[in-house]
Formats: structure tokens, sequence, C-alpha cells
């Protein structure tokens, strides 16, 4: 069973990402710039597609990367995750001791304790409403599986989209309505630095706009209510800028935007 890793980064004029990433398997690096480039080549013995292309999105970069992979496994990746060095041995493992297993969501530990990532501690099956808890850089895939279901990451979210973000909360919950079984895995495969979000410009409008087109992307029935969570939750993170009303009123005109789209 092999292992590719899947590298969403930008302006990249030289392969030292490689070394700074700790990549240590077969690669494929999207490198979103101001040129079209295409390079193959061994590094430390493994096979790195290096692909720049004149163009901004990230859903776009990721789905770029999932059509040309070719192992069996595949891991989502950006330019700010430094891996352990048995991280492939991790994966693969992983998905051997669990053979129901379509994806594995593994732990990646934030170095900013600003933006600390969600933890996990245990094994267990992910269901849709925990969609929101996990981003795409701890995702490993079985790729023939996702072919098979016809999934790809969404172009209208996430950094350098329409949308701001939730692209890779919008693909965990295609896998599961397509009936893919994911499971989470305590084990730690990388550090992330997150020292700068690409996309968060502060509790705008656009932002709670934002959010309630996600939502209303997420579940037709359940918008309101997910709407609703979201501003009881996290209300003290905004009401220096924003009353809760204020919020939900935000969220709701993204929701009336989804009946356009």
């Amino acid at each position: 069973m092999d292992l590719q890793v899947l590298v969403s980064t930008m302006h990249q004029v030289d392969h030292s990402l490689l070394e700074k990433m700790n990549i240590s398997s077969d690669s494929i690096i999207i490198n979103q710039c101001n040129r079209n480039e295409v390079e193959n080549f061994q590094y430390c013995g493994f096979d790195i597609k290096f692909i720049s292309y004149d163009e901004r999105g990230i859903g776009l970069s990721r789905n770029n990367a999932l059509m040309r992979a070719s192992a069996d496994i595949c891991l989502f990746s950006d330019e700010d995750v430094k891996y352990v060095d048995d991280y492939k041995n991790i994966i693969v493992r992983a998905f051997e001791e669990n053979p129901r297993a379509d994806i594995i969501i593994f732990n990646v530990v934030s170095t900013n304790l600003e933006r600390p990532m969600f933890e996990i501690k245990k094994h267990s099956r992910v269901r849709w409403f925990e969609c929101l808890k996990y981003g795409a850089v701890r995702i490993a895939v079985r790729t023939n599986k996702l072919r098979q279901a016809n999934i790809y990451f969404s172009l209208l979210f996430g950094g350098g989209a329409m949308y701001s973000s939730g692209e890779d909360s919008l693909f965990i919950a295609e896998c599961i309505r397509k009936g893919l079984t994911i499971y989470t895995n305590p084990s730690v495969i990388g550090y992330v630095s997150q020292e700068e979000s690409t996309w968060f410009k502060g509790y705008t409008d656009k932002y709670f706009i934002d959010k309630g087109v996600l939502y209303a992307s997420l579940s037709k029935r359940l918008k309101k209510l997910l709407c609703l969570q979201y501003v009881i939750r996290h209300h003290t993170s905004f009401n220096n800028v924003k009353t809760a009303r204020e919020a939900y009123k935000l969220m709701l005109q993204g929701v009336d935007k989804t009946r356009r789209m």
C-alpha cells in the first residue's frame, strides 16, 4: 500500500518546501503562482510531481492534485505542515488495521496556541454532524473510493474562492452522504504553524454572510438551526463587533443567497 502527499502551496520559487515539510513519501505539489510548469524528479528516493499553475483557489489546487494522484492512499496537505518522521508508516498502518475505513482523520497539532486544532482522543466513526471539526490537512483517503464516488472539493469555498471557508467541511459531508466511512485516529502525523489565515479578515459582514452560505450548502433542512448554533456558541468572540442578532441576520442573508445559486 503506497501513499502520496497532496500539497497545496503558493508562490514557491524552488523545491526547498520539501525539506521544510519533512516530506518522506511520494508527493504531488500544486504551486499556485504566476507561471505554468511541470517538473518530475526524485527527492530522497521519492517520486515528486511539482506542478506550477497560474491560477488561484484552494479547491482548485486540491482537485488538481487529486486528479493526478496514483497512490492507494492520498493525504491532503498545506505548505505550513511539518510531518513527523514516520508519518507514512503511521497512515498506511492505520488503513491496514481498519479495512472498513475509506477515510481516516489524524491529529495534526497546531504550534500556534491562539489557533489550536481540535484534538482527536480516540478511534471513532465520524458522523455528518461532526464535519465542521476537521480541516483538510489531517485527512487521508483511499484514492479509488473517492473516485468511485466522484467526490471533489467545492470551487466556491475556501481561500481564493467566492466564499471564504468551509471547503473541507463540505468535502467531509459529501463523503458521508455518498456512503463513505470515515474514522478518526489519535495518532499525531505532523504539526502546523497556522501563523496567519489566508481568508479570515475579521468579523466583517462578509464573514457572517459566507457562514450562512456554507450552512445552507451543508443542509437545506437544518440551515437556520446551524446558523443559530454558531451564534450561540461563538457570540463571545465577536460581541465587540456585532450583536448576536446582527450576526444571525447577516447569516440569514447568506442562506437566502443559496436560493439563487
